[in-house]
C-alpha cells in the first residue's frame, strides 16, 4: 500500500521528544554560562576592593572561593588604580570580568 501512514505518529513524538531535549540541554547551558559570569564578576569586584583597601593578600583566597573552579585571575596596580580580571572556560565559552577600583588614598605607598 502506498497511502499506508502506521507508525508515523510514533515517529514525529520521537522527533518533538528530541527537539525538546535538545532545547533543554541548550537552555541549562546558558543559565550555567549567566551564573558562571555572574561569579566571575562578583570575585573580580570583590578582589579589586581589597586590593584597594591594601589587602591584597586575601585576593587569592578570596576568588578561589566565589570564581567558578578553575578561575584565573589577574591583579594590576596603575597608578592610584586597581584592577582584576578573572577569566573561567566553560562549556567551551571563554567567561572574562573585570572589575576597577581607586586606591585608598592611605594604601597608595603598599
Amino acid at each position: 500500500m502506498l497511502g499506508d501512514d502506521r507508525g508515523g505518529v510514533t515517529v514525529e513524538a520521537a522527533v518533538a521528544v528530541c527537539g525538546l531535549v535538545a532545547v533543554l540541554v541548550l537552555g541549562v547551558a546558558a543559565v550555567m554560562a549567566v551564573i558562571g559570569q555572574l561569579r566571575c564578576t562578583d570575585a573580580a569586584r570583590e578582589a579589586a576592593r581589597l586590593v584597594a583597601r591594601g589587602e591584597g593578600a586575601r585576593v587569592s583566597g578570596v576568588v578561589e572561593a566565589i570564581a567558578p573552579e578553575g578561575a584565573q585571575w589577574t591583579v594590576r596596580r596603575e597608578g592610584d588604580t586597581a584592577s582584576v580580571e578573572v577569566v573561567v572556560s566553560r562549556l567551551g565559552i571563554e567567561l572574562r570580568a573585570w572589575a576597577y577600583a581607586v586606591v585608598e588614598p592611605g594604601v597608595a605607598g603598599r
